[in-house]
This record gives C-alpha cells, sequence and structure tokens, in this order.
C-alpha cells in the first residue's frame, strides 16, 4: 500500500508525541521506549496499553481493513488478532495517517505497538521500522472505464492520460519509477472518487483493493481492472525498531498459521479463495 498524503505531518506527529508524554506523566510511568510499565503480556512481551495490543492503521482500505458497523475489520485485522491471542489481550484499532505509519513515527512515538495497513516491505521502510515475516504476497494493478482500451502504463503513456495513485504508497513508487508523474491522493477513497469523477483517466492500487472494489455493482458496471503489474511486493506487520520480543509473537503466530490451515481460512475468507489461486467474484464478508 499501502497501505493511506504526502503533506508534512511533521507538526501533527509532535504535537500527538507532547500528548503521549504528558498523558504518561499524569495516568502513570512508562519506559522510555513509549511502551506501558504495567504487567507485561504472555511472553513478557510489554505493550502500550495493558491488556490490549495496539494497532495503527489507515482506514479504509478493504478488504485488509475498513468500518463494518461499529467495528473494524478485514484480513490485516484477523492476522493481529493471530498475535493478540497468543499474548492473551485483545485488539485495539487506532486510524491515523499512513504517512505516520510507514515512517514508523507512530510507533515511535508509543500510538501503538504494530502497524497493519497493507504495507509493502522496502528496504526504505527497514530503515525505521522492524517488520514481522511477510504475510501476503501482493502486486499492483490498473484500473479505468471499461472502454478506455488502456492494457498496460505504456498505453497512458502513449494516449497522455492522467494518472491517479494514492499518496506514500509503492504503486505511487512504482509509476514514478516508470516515467510518470500522477496526481496524489491522500487515501484510497479519494484516488477512486478521482476516476469515477472523470479526475484522473486511469489509478493504480493494489491489485485486491481493486478487485473489492469492482465486486460493489456500482463500480464494476462502469470500471474495470485493465492491467496487472507485477511488482513482487510483501506485506508485513511494522513494529518499532528493536522490539523482539513483540516481533517474536507475532512471527510466531504467522508462521504456524500457515502450518495449520488457519491462513487459509482467513485468506478465503476475505478473498474468496486459497492463496495463489484465481480471486473470486463474491463479495467479501
Amino acid at each position: 500500500m499501502a497501505l493511506w498524503s504526502t503533506i508534512p505531518r511533521a507538526a501533527a506527529i509532535g504535537t500527538t508525541a507532547l500528548a503521549i508524554t504528558l498523558a504518561a506523566s499524569a495516568c502513570g510511568s512508562s519506559d522510555s521506549d513509549g511502551t506501558s510499565t504495567a504487567a507485561p503480556a504472555a511472553g513478557g512481551v510489554k505493550l502500550v496499553n495493558a491488556g490490549k495490543i495496539t494497532t495503527c492503521t489507515n482506514i479504509p482500505y478493504e478488504p485488509f481493513e475498513f468500518n463494518q458497523g461499529s467495528d473494524v475489520v478485514g484480513f490485516d485485522v484477523d492476522i493481529v488478532n493471530l498475535a493478540a491471542k497468543k499474548l492473551g489481550v485483545t485488539q485495539d484499532i487506532v486510524d491515523i495517517d499512513f504517512a505516520a505509519i510507514k515512517s514508523g513515527a507512530a510507533m515511535n512515538s508509543g500510538k501503538c505497538d504494530v502497524a497493519a495497513a497493507g504495507m509493502t516491505i522496502t528496504d526504505e521502510r527497514k530503515q525505521n521500522i522492524l517488520f514481522s515475516v511477510p504475510y501476503f504476497d501482493a502486486t499492483q494493478s490498473l484500473m479505468a472505464k471499461k472502454d478506455s482500451g488502456i492494457t498496460s502504463l505504456a498505453d497512458v503513456k502513449a494516449k497522455n492520460l492522467k494518472l491517479g495513485a494514492q499518496a506514500s504508497t509503492t504503486g505511487l513508487d512504482y509509476v514514478k519509477k516508470q516515467g510518470f508523474n500522477p496526481v496524489e491522493y491522500a487515501d484510497s477513497p479519494k484516488e477512486l472518487l478521482a476516476l469515477q469523477t472523470g479526475q484522473a483517466d486511469v489509478i493504480v492500487q493494489d491489485l485486491p483493493v481493486v478487485q473489492t472494489w469492482l465486486k460493489k455493482p456500482e463500480i464494476g458496471a462502469k470500471f474495470a481492472q485493465v492491467a496487472s503489474l507485477d511488482t513482487g511486493e510483501q506485506y508485513g506487520i511494522g513494529m518499532k525498531k528493536g522490539n523482539t520480543a513483540l516481533a517474536t509473537v507475532i512471527n510466531d503466530a504467522i508462521t504456524a498459521a500457515k502450518a495449520d490451515g488457519t491462513y487459509n481460512a482467513i485468506y478465503k475468507k476475505w478473498f474468496g479463495t486459497e492463496p495463489g489461486a484465481t480471486p473470486s467474484a463474491t463479495p467479501t464478508s
């Protein structure tokens, strides 16, 4: 992704960090790394809030994380719940700007324990984030009107079409490396709206997100996935650098789920198919 603006967020992040510091002083002590000094979870893992694993994400990014009634649900939510179960805690979800997630600021400021936001593992992000083992193989795709005649990025360039991309994402990075200068949108809903209203002729977005959009009748009737871009990406759960105790729990949870079939069940729940198979046209849960 990811998975949600390129407008500088230093002031907002600084304010968040200050508020957290003040709250810690007023409500109890905390370690210098932003984690709580309350009784640790199973395995001695220290968490930002006792009894909870706090997850930072950027909503909506269906089917990875989105609102369903009063709950936040999705593939990423279920993956983190595997670790929550091992820790004997519940999951608390915080919706923030994706730029603060991919920079590592969300974890460094004590805003959350983990980041799960359809986030691709990259060498640049590894400088600021400790990633789990990969939990999802991802790729990008192009989405446009059904009658667009587009089948590749080469067509977009030849036709001089307006290309849109979500800010702070690997999809944006990829098309920039191909020589494009796309219009950037703060999150995936704004990007989709730009396509629907003609502000963009074609958009680049993670393949599962596009496929989920197209399952909605009002979108699928007018638009289509016109090309796949095999970028060889993998998603990872992000943590604060050095938080190896939590990383061990998350890695063990993901590995065990893949071995015992739990991962496949979660995958099918949200994508309608087993990993590696052709995605189903059936709406997600």
